[in-house]
């Protein structure tokens, strides 16, 4: 195997998505807490423990692969998450706050979606079928939680802003 193939891409992106998953976990709470709405709280706490899940997941594809649980700094998902902190300074108490946790919280989706629709291609690719499933798994459940954002978006919380 030389040191910059498939299977190294895998790895460094699977440390990657694990640090976005622990950081994400961490912030959920805080979402929640901030969110006025009663049906993008839940959505949150539910997602808060779903969460949970990808991370175990995400272990168990690490314990597949011979190798230790580790994270590799993700700038991507701390920038978003630093731009959901400010949507809940800025918009504390505010008509719109729901509207922008929403738009940050589907920001970590659209992140999170791309990440595992890539890990699994690139785990079938290598002939990782148990990885790859459980990656399938944790991808249906961040697209059906993108769907519920966007279901709360333009059902109450878009409308109650403007």
């Amino acid at each position: 195997m030389s040191e910059k193939d498939l299977r190294a891409l895998f790895l460094d992106t699977l440390k990657d998505i694990y640090y976005a998953e622990k950081h994400i976990y961490k912030s959920l709470p805080k979402m929640a807490d901030a969110a006025g709405s009663d049906d993008l709280r839940e959505a949150f706490e539910h997602h808060h423990d779903e969460t949970e899940r990808h991370i175990e997941r995400l272990e168990q594809i690490f314990e597949l692969l011979g190798k230790p649980a580790r994270v590799k700094k993700c700038d991507a998902i701390e920038g978003i998450l630093e731009e959901g902190k400010e949507v809940m300074q800025e918009y504390k108490d505010a008509p719109a706050l729901d509207a922008g946790l929403l738009a940050a919280a589907q920001a970590v989706e659209h992140y999170e979606i791309s990440r595992y629709g890539t890990l699994k291609t690139w785990a079938t690719k290598l002939g990782m079928d148990e990885a790859a499933q459980l990656l399938d798994e944790t991808l249906a459940e961040e697209k059906k939680t993108d769907e519920i954002l966007s279901k709360i978006a333009t059902k109450t919380v878009n409308a109650e802003a403007a």
